[in-house]
């Protein structure tokens, strides 16, 4: 089977690359299939809470999960229907991505908020939300002009929080957590293979939606 008429050649290192109709409505469904699971998910969380720290907690977590899917597919399918409205375009693509340091720090949110941390870790809190504006305000300045840094900036972002979690005291749901991790790590690899892999970006939402999932499964059994 010839899958090469599947995507388009690779995009310039300056340019964005342009999806082919396959790969646009891939990639709207890859992540439009999962708001009102996340939505659902959500309202679980919320109506499990036992205090008002767990009712934040689910709170911000839940809004940061479903504006995740919600935005990546308002951005993909405005993309792929309206192209000719540039400065349309523009705005969703900025706020795709800003929304990814908003989930990042919302997916740590339960952890830090209500597990045991030492006194040096607890600064993680609001540390996490310093990132996450720093990687909102970068993304608004330098939009698509330092690509390799922007991913540098998700990966750390991602990354460095983690090293506090896993010298908590209470150490049930850090296998799930690391597996979920596994999964964002190794869909980056096809989050940069567009024009090389058919489909490469839709593949990117699944390992999104898959480590989403593991780490959804973590909060709901272990907070």
């Amino acid at each position: 089977m010839n899958l090469v008429r599947f995507m388009n050649n690779r995009a310039p290192s300056n340019k964005r690359y342009q999806p082919t109709d396959y790969e646009h409505a891939a990639n709207c469904a890859t992540h439009a299939m999962w708001i009102i699971p996340s939505l659902l998910g959500s309202s679980v969380l919320h109506y499990q809470s036992g205090d008002k720290w767990e009712q934040l907690s689910a709170w911000v977590y839940g809004a940061g999960l479903s504006s995740l899917f919600i935005i990546s597919t308002l951005f993909h399918t405005v993309t792929w229907k309206k192209s000719h409205l540039r400065s349309v375009e523009q705005c969703f693509h900025m706020c795709d991505r800003m929304v990814i340091y908003f989930f990042i720090a919302a997916s740590y949110a339960p952890w830090l908020n209500l597990r045991e941390l030492g006194p040096w870790a607890s600064h993680m809190r609001w540390l996490v939300w310093v990132m996450a504006s720093f990687g909102t305000t970068y993304v608004f300045f330098f939009h698509e002009r330092y690509k390799l840094m922007e991913l540098i900036c998700y990966t750390v972002m991602g990354v460095f929080p983690a090293l506090v979690i896993f010298s908590m005291p209470e150490q049930s749901g850090l296998c799930e957590l690391l597996v979920g991790g596994a999964c964002y790590c190794l869909g980056i690899i096809f989050f940069k293979s567009d024009g090389l892999v058919p489909f490469a970006h839709a593949i990117w939402h699944l390992f999104v939606a898959m480590g989403a999932a593991i780490h959804y499964y973590a909060i709901w059994k272990y907070l």
